[in-house]
């Protein structure tokens, strides 16, 4: 049984505890896990606590090689990486490889951008003799990252590794349904050369050790990816203490496909950014709205692309030319996608392909979806839908479609679909979201900053600007210069 990290030691919880881990599409036990507790948060916080002053002080140079060395041992062992991957989440092993490559591929960005911060300089005015002013950039102390089973490893990768470029320590508590992917990278961050301390992985619930980690006094920063409803208890935790804290929750992307477009591309990206990982992710393409000239090519296509697909047990692969699909990762996560899609069928909506749970006598499947037209108030539109089912609708007028675009309570990601550079600077301007593509699929790039608006949460991951939330920015002004 794998045990937890803290302090460089591997440890069992101090209940004795244990946690199951379920392969979703065999609902076989795969491990078990430590199941941690407040006293195993106590204990991780006091040690990254303890670990702190030394990291802090260690050589940005050296930091970004360590940084590089584990990117470099994550990617040697991509195949072990992505096979633990599957087991316990249960998405295919190409997608798992794609998630793998995507972790080193951000944690060689932040090993790069980590020697390229640099402060500011300003002349003050002479009021009280000649001075000049700095801008530095200090590390907050110890930071949570608190993860997702979506994508358990990059949405590590986006937490941990801006905070141990920025001189922090962290204690990264990975979702209790995916924790051993996450454990098997933070081994390798050992063999990296990480000293003790600096990164520790605590399992267990959330309902057990989450409240204990986010209100821990020494906690002075906290990342966390997940449901809405989830991000608004931790934001309100946090608030007593005034904590800084980044928030990457739900979403309900929309796309708009103009008259204009290369119809036969968007359909391709539509089902990529809809149907990978079973739908299980907060960005993607969740509300799709086509112009009436070309809406019944779009359907038609897409329709056809979505009949490839063959939900099954990610490690195996579907007989040509069917794509697989894994499972969704819990019964209840299934249910309520079941009531979703009933709900829209029931409000107008017309179901054109997929929907059924298929003849596997084990594992949480679920055929991939595409409903034609429901209703506004079905829970298709309202609600957050997080698996592989996708509402379609027409419109005529390009206001209108911005206007349904923003009718919801999220802001993540959006996308448009023309070649009118008039539509493209409206729907950049007019549309509530944290991130609009431009004919291509909703892909969070490392380069580029990554988070949502309204209900979709605050705070920035990815990007240069991601490392400014992992400092304090403190003014410094010398004087005595005469």
């Amino acid at each position: 049984m794998p045990e937890m990290l803290i302090g460089g030691e591997w440890r069992q919880a101090a209940a004795h505890r244990e946690l199951e881990v379920v392969n979703p599409a065999t609902e076989e036990t795969v491990d078990s896990v430590p199941a941690g507790s407040p006293e195993d948060v106590e204990l991780a916080v006091a040690t990254a606590k303890r670990a702190f002053p030394e990291w802090s002080r260690t050589d940005v140079e050296k930091r970004a090689g360590i940084l590089t060395k584990a990117a470099e041992l994550i990617q040697a062992n991509a195949k072990e990486l992505a096979a633990t991957l599957t087991a316990e989440q249960g998405k295919p092993i190409s997608e798992a490889m794609g998630e793998v490559t995507h972790l080193a591929h951000g944690m060689h960005f932040f090993a790069e951008a980590a020697t390229k911060v640099r402060g500011a300089y300003q002349d003050l005015p002479s009021t009280f003799g000649p001075a000049y002013g700095m801008v530095i950039r200090r590390p907050i102390g110890v930071c949570a990252a608190i993860t997702p089973y979506n994508f358990p490893l990059t949405l590590l990768g986006t937490k941990v590794a801006p905070a141990l470029a920025g001189g922090n320590t962290v204690v990264a508590k990975p979702a209790a349904t995916t924790p051993l992917a996450t454990l098997e990278v933070a081994k390798l961050f050992g063999e990296a050369g990480l000293p003790d301390g600096v990164l520790n992985v605590l399992t267990g619930r959330g309902s057990d050790i989450g409240d204990a980690l986010v209100t821990h006094p020494d906690v002075r920063r906290i990342a966390f990816t997940g449901s809405t409803a989830v991000g608004r208890h931790v934001a309100k935790l946090a608030a007593e203490d005034l904590k800084r804290v980044s928030l990457e929750l739900g979403g309900s992307d929309p796309v708009i496909i103009c008259a204009d477009a290369d119809v036969d591309a968007a359909v391709k990206a539509v089902i990529i950014g809809r149907y990978w990982n079973a739908g299980q992710a907060c960005l993607g393409c969740k509300r799709v709205f086509v112009h009436d000239s070309v809406y019944d090519s779009f359907v038609s296509q897409l329709v056809d692309r979505v009949g490839r697909y063959e939900p099954g047990d990610g490690t195996t692969k579907p007989e040509k030319p069917k794509l697989r699909m894994g499972p969704i990762h819990t019964r209840q996560g299934r249910d309520e996608l079941l009531e979703q899609i009933e709900d829209g069928v029931s409000k107008q909506g017309e179901l054109l392909i997929g929907g059924g749970t298929g003849s596997s006598e084990k594992g949480w499947f679920l055929e991939p979806a595409v409903i034609a037209e429901p209703s506004p108030d079905s829970r298709l539109n309202r609600e957050e839908v997080f698996g592989p089912v996708l509402p379609v609708f027409r419109f005529s007028d390009f206001d209108d479609a911005i206007t349904r675009a923003n009718d919801t309570p999220y802001g993540l990601g959006s996308s448009i679909w023309t070649h009118d550079a008039r539509l493209i600077h409206r729907a950049a301007q007019e549309i509530d979201s944290g991130m609009t593509w431009v004919n291509q699929i909703h892909y969070g790039y490392d380069e580029l900053p990554f988070g949502g608006v309204k209900a979709s949460g605050y705070g920035k991951e990815h990007g240069i600007e991601s490392l400014d939330s992992y400092v304090e920015i403190k003014s410094v002004v010398v004087g005595g210069l005469a």
